[in-house]
């Protein structure tokens, strides 16, 4: 064999490697980004389910209030319109909006039950309202898991050389995190 032979052998067996080294790489990348989105998918799938249980808790907590107070129908109407529009709601983020829609609904009633004791006092409401705050822990588990599953993902996709195969798979960032509605964030009145 002469030795021209022997480097163009050397120079295709270079390539190879690297060519290999680039499809691993690719490959690996690919296998993790699909991985990270069904971590996303799952996790989002857990809040949807929580906010789910809380809409049914709803209507429950409603007619028991009503039983105790007719003249608030605003409150009732709001509750109402906000839990319909987070049930045809069908995106994250459509269901994001309706969920912060439905917590300002949501706390007017409880503002309206510390005007009412007889009904503070009715175990009924009492239990209803356990079950409401004990979704609502759950609902704050699973926001902060997906937003944690979010966030992992969109650090995977755009560090190097992995935005490079997230571009070519076709894997963006993903921007739709669960933030504190705005209801949320007001400063609750507290009253003596």
């Amino acid at each position: 064999m002469g030795r021209g032979l022997m480097v163009t052998l050397g120079i295709v067996g270079v390539l190879f490697l690297a060519a290999l080294m680039v499809v691993a790489s690719y490959v690996s990348a690919r296998n993790q980004m699909v991985a990270k989105d069904q971590d996303v998918k799952a996790a989002w799938s857990e809040v949807d389910v929580q906010m789910e249980r809380r809409a049914d808790l709803i209507p429950n907590l409603v007619q028991t209030v009503k039983g105790f107070t007719k003249e608030e129908s605003s409150v009732f109407g709001d509750i109402d319109k906000a839990r319909e529009g987070y049930m045809n709601a069908q995106t994250p983020q459509q269901k994001m909006a309706a969920n912060g829609q439905l917590d300002g609904a949501l706390a007017k009633l409880l503002v309206v039950t510390e005007n009412y004791p007889q009904l503070r006092s009715s175990d009924q409401f009492m239990r209803l309202q356990d079950e409401l705050a004990g979704t609502e822990n759950r609902i704050g588990v699973a926001r902060k898991r997906y937003n944690d599953a979010l966030r992992n993902y969109n650090t995977f996709v755009l560090e190097f050389p992995n935005n490079i195969w997230a571009g070519i798979a076709g894997y963006q960032v993903n921007n739709a995190y669960f933030e504190a509605s705005p209801a949320a964030q007001a400063v609750p009145q507290v009253k003596f």
